[in-house]
């Protein structure tokens, strides 16, 4: 099993280079830190694509529309999944000033700041595979840009840890464990609805009565069960009342280290769209894939924090909603005066 401080510093390298952005360096870093035929996959519309695209079809249009652009981080984590992959999960934010239209998002003039989850799996000391979750519907709200349901919860730019220790290194043998409550928590939680009521779940031994969900825009922040709830899980079930029932199609990657825990999977959920209540869209039938990349921080011994991107814009386009071609008919007239 690889150290988690081994494997960080195979990424360390780009972690530093995106923080002072600028091209030559983060070319460099890409180059050095993937193997040559590494995947990279990301959220709709960026898509897959193979680690040598990414600075011209990602990075460069991001940076000539925000021109002092930075990567920050809140957590990252590293660890051994129990099918012996290695893997380094990265939590935080790009940010800069929104000058310049990106995606045909229009600029605001004011500072914005874009969620990260990013997933980096190492082979023989370089990346060959990456999964990030980038939260573009973030964007949108902060351009004044969203042109789909108003989130039930709180919209707002989302903490790092309380405890401040998101970038620390943390005992690995401690990280199987916070695995395992993670793991039970999510057993549980499968069991309703299809087997019962919401008791099943047994949140309370799971959940720490102070627990914050940290959602996607177009989702929001649940504080605590009920507020997790209210703005997400009821709605959710509802109307995807089979969910969990279809495990063996997907795939996890779970790695912990000390209190926290990281998954991805690309997907990691699937279910189907019987009724209506999830984020305004109507009961189509479809069934839908999700990308949900996710870290949890445990806190005497149950869940105090969750980190949660999924990519929506992916579940629109798979119902053929494009938000891009509602937004832009949303902002036209700010567009073209």
């Amino acid at each position: 099993m690889a150290e988690p401080s081994d494997l960080k510093a195979v990424i360390a390298p780009l972690r530093a280079a995106a923080y002072d952005f600028d091209e030559a360096p983060v070319r460099r870093a890409l180059a050095a830190v993937f193997a040559a035929d590494a995947t990279v996959r990301l959220a709709h519309p960026l898509g897959e694509m193979p680690a040598a695209a990414v600075y011209d079809r990602v990075y460069s249009p991001l940076f000539a529309a925000w021109p002092d652009l930075e990567r920050r981080e809140t957590i990252v984590i590293a660890g051994t999944t129990p099918e012996g992959a290695d893997w380094v999960g990265c939590c935080g934010y790009y940010t800069g000033v929104f000058a310049a239209p990106w995606l045909d998002i229009p600029p605001s003039g004011q500072p914005v700041a874009m969620r990260f989850h990013e997933f980096f799996r190492i082979e023989a000391g370089h990346v060959v595979e990456m999964q990030a979750l980038w939260d573009l519907p973030e964007v949108m709200l902060q351009a004044g840009a969203w042109p789909m349901a108003p989130s039930l919860g709180r919209e707002w730019q989302v903490p790092g840890p309380a405890t401040q220790d998101g970038l620390a290194d943390h005992d690995p043998g401690a990280g199987a464990r916070s695995c395992d409550h993670v793991i039970a928590m999510l057993t549980a939680m499968k069991r309703h609805p299809a087997e019962g009521g919401p008791e099943l779940m047994e949140m309370d031994r799971f959940w720490h009565p102070r627990m914050a969900w940290y959602g996607p825009a177009g989702i929001g922040t649940g504080r605590g069960v009920a507020g997790f709830r209210q703005a997400h899980q009821i709605p959710f079930l509802r109307a995807m009342p089979d969910r969990g029932q279809y495990v063996d199609r997907i795939t996890y990657h779970f790695f912990g280290e000390g209190p926290y825990v990281g998954v991805t999977g690309w997907p990691n959920m699937i279910q189907t769209l019987t009724h209506d209540g999830w984020l305004g869209l109507p009961p189509t039938g479809t069934r839908l894939t999700m990308r949900s990349l996710d870290f949890w921080r445990l806190e005497g011994g149950r869940i105090r924090e969750n980190w949660v991107l999924v990519d929506l814009l992916d579940v629109y386009a798979q119902l053929g909603v494009d938000v891009f071609e509602r937004m832009r008919e949303l902002t036209r007239a700010r567009r073209h005066g």
